[in-house]
């Protein structure tokens, strides 16, 4: 379970990414559940995913082709004590990353790969 703070913080954070996003991909963004986890489960590092990762987006992406194939619907995954530990300490630094790291787990829901995410500057 999160720290309290560490979670209100990022709710918010999420929250003001969203009330950002333009208005056609708001609902989207919306319609996506957030789940706040202190670290990644051991489920998640048996799938490769290393222990220190900060986010991660599960299930089918919007428009996916194959979508009733994917045994999971699309969740975004954060990992804040992870975040944290990125932001050093640093309550400015770990907003903005929850932030930037919600918005690019958002992208991959989208259907955008690595080199869109990065042309929008969210890698």
């Amino acid at each position: 379970m999160p720290d309290p703070w560490l979670l209100e913080t990022a709710r918010k954070a999420v929250a003001a990414a969203q009330r950002g996003l333009p208005a056609e991909i708001r609902p989207l963004a919306e319609a996506v559940p957030v789940t706040f986890e202190a670290v990644p489960n051991e489920a998640v590092r048996a799938e490769g995913w290393e222990p220190d990762i900060l986010g991660l987006f599960v299930g089918h992406p919007h428009l996916g082709e194959h979508a009733e194939l994917q045994p999971l619907p699309p969740q975004i995954l954060l990992f804040l004590d992870n975040i944290w530990d990125f932001a050093e300490g640093d309550e400015r630094a770990y907003r903005d990353e929850v932030r930037l790291t919600y918005l690019h787990e958002l992208g991959h829901y989208l259907g955008w790969d690595e080199d869109e995410l990065a042309r929008r500057g969210l890698d």
